[in-house]
């Protein structure tokens, strides 16, 4: 996960067959988000999309 994603937890994702998912958008705050979802939902209403908070791993790489 990079620097810029880290900055922005907040993900629209679009719902794909076999458990897959594509993240559309990310938002630093919640609200964006949800505004951003519900204009998805009116101008595309046959897809499905959802909101993630995506926090990451948490593990660095270590060399040793």
């Amino acid at each position: 996960m990079t620097y810029s994603e880290k900055l922005s937890p907040w993900c629209v994702i679009r719902l794909l067959p076999n458990m897959q998912h594509r993240i559309l958008a990310r938002f630093r705050r919640r609200s964006d988000a949800e505004a951003h979802l519900q204009v998805l939902h009116r101008l595309i209403p046959g897809m499905s999309f959802t909101l993630i908070f995506n926090v990451g791993s948490g593990k660095q790489d270590q060399t040793t």
